[in-house]
């Protein structure tokens, strides 16, 4: 399976990270109602305009299985949900809601 990380200001905002262009270390794991995103930025500049937009963004997955539709997860992030640690260089996303869905169902029928 091939998994691409997004983190997007709004829904058809802004690509902040994008690890299919730029690939970067991240994990995610669901904790009771919440997920965890946790990813390495190394220079502080590099997240400074996601930090602006913090309160507006929104976490995605897709995955890629092969004879498979894409897969798509989208999350939403929360109010005081996003975290920089500059001395270890992490950057931590919580989100409180997913949606689960597959493009190919959703397209129009003429």
């Amino acid at each position: 399976m091939k998994e691409t990380f997004l983190v997007k200001h709004a829904v058809g905002g802004r690509a902040f990270i994008d690890t299919g262009k730029n690939p970067i270390p991240y994990t995610w794991k669901q904790v009771e109602d919440q997920w965890i995103f946790t990813m390495q930025i190394e220079k502080a500049e590099n997240i400074a305009e996601l930090l602006k937009w913090k309160n507006e963004l929104n976490v995605f997955i897709f995955q890629d299985i092969e004879n498979e539709p894409t897969k798509k997860l989208w999350f939403y992030v929360g109010d005081d949900s996003v975290h920089y640690a500059e001395e270890t260089g992490e950057l931590t996303i919580v989100a409180k809601s997913q949606i689960v869905y597959i493009p190919e169902q959703f397209s129009a029928q003429l």
